[in-house]
């Protein structure tokens, strides 16, 4: 296997799902912010910077757990773990991509950018969360959810309440998905002393999983609903809440595959969140 496509692993290319769980909460903020009609350029500036970065925390989780996603079955056979790429390739292509992650946003304001380099701290220290942090995932909605308060400030050049509590919501909803994602990986993670909201929220990981769907949607539902957002919106968080009800068929079990499939599931969430707000803004 050649290094472009060995890089083109690292960087998780070919698995997209992370990029899109990025990008719903961006595009939210984005209509909510622009009430309805953002600027495309703004737009696209955006989605670019969701995959480069998405694929620069890639890299550098590699880098960070190459010592011990050796021990899980699922990350065994990864190009920095397995050897076939050298660490400092993964910090470097990490760092490239955050380069051009940040050129992208020059044309932004200021706060934009100021907002970018918190971003960038929060996504290149998540790996070491989980070596000590009880609910890692908790963070990770952090690194998942920072374009939602950058949106708000490219817009309108200031960050309001809303955007902060949205930024909460996709907290919520992230420790749902990534416990779910986490149930997969649990014998593993306990055999190497890794901490994740699975192992820590034992045998009650499924309903800490419903939960947090459940939080994550009412504070959506009341958000969207302080904007003047109404029944299209309404529909899209309904919908929202049978997949989550959808995903507890599939977790309760906890069987590992079924487990998995509801965490990549998530997209469809995100999709119909994203559909009630552009709809409720065109057609309410």
């Amino acid at each position: 296997m050649n290094k472009l496509a060995l890089y083109f692993r690292l960087v998780r290319a070919d698995k997209p799902i992370g990029i899109l769980l990025l990008l719903w909460p961006t595009l939210w903020a984005l209509w909510m912010a622009a009430g309805g009609t953002p600027d495309w350029h703004v737009v696209l500036i955006f989605v670019l910077g969701t995959a480069l970065m998405r694929s620069a925390g890639c890299a550098i989780n590699d880098y960070a757990d190459r010592d011990f996603d050796r021990h899980v079955k699922r990350t065994v056979d990864r190009p920095v773990t397995s050897g076939r790429i050298k660490a400092w390739e993964a910090v470097m292509v990490a760092a490239v991509l955050a380069l051009i992650s940040f050129l992208l946003i020059l044309p932004l304001n200021t706060l934009t950018k100021q907002l970018s380099v918190v971003a960038l701290v929060v996504a290149g220290t998540y790996p070491y969360f989980k070596r000590f942090f009880a609910i890692p995932q908790a963070y990770l909605g952090i690194a998942f959810g920072f374009g939602i308060p950058m949106a708000f400030a490219a817009i309108q050049g200031q960050v309001p309440a809303v955007a902060w509590w949205l930024l909460v919501a996709n907290i919520f909803w992230a420790v749902a998905y990534d416990t779910e994602y986490a149930m997969v990986d649990r014998d593993d993670d306990l055999k190497i002393g890794m901490r994740t909201s699975a192992i820590t929220f034992g045998r009650y990981d499924v309903a800490a999983v419903m939960l947090c769907y459940g939080v994550a949607l009412a504070i959506d539902l009341a958000c969207g609903w302080l904007l003047g957002l109404r029944w299209w919106f309404v529909g899209g968080v309904v919908v929202a809440a049978g997949m989550a009800l959808y995903h507890y068929t599939l977790i309760r079990d906890r069987d590992r595959m079924r487990c998995f499939a509801a965490f990549r599931h998530n997209n469809w969430l995100g999709a119909a969140l994203f559909a009630g707000v552009a709809l409720d803004y065109a057609l309410g």
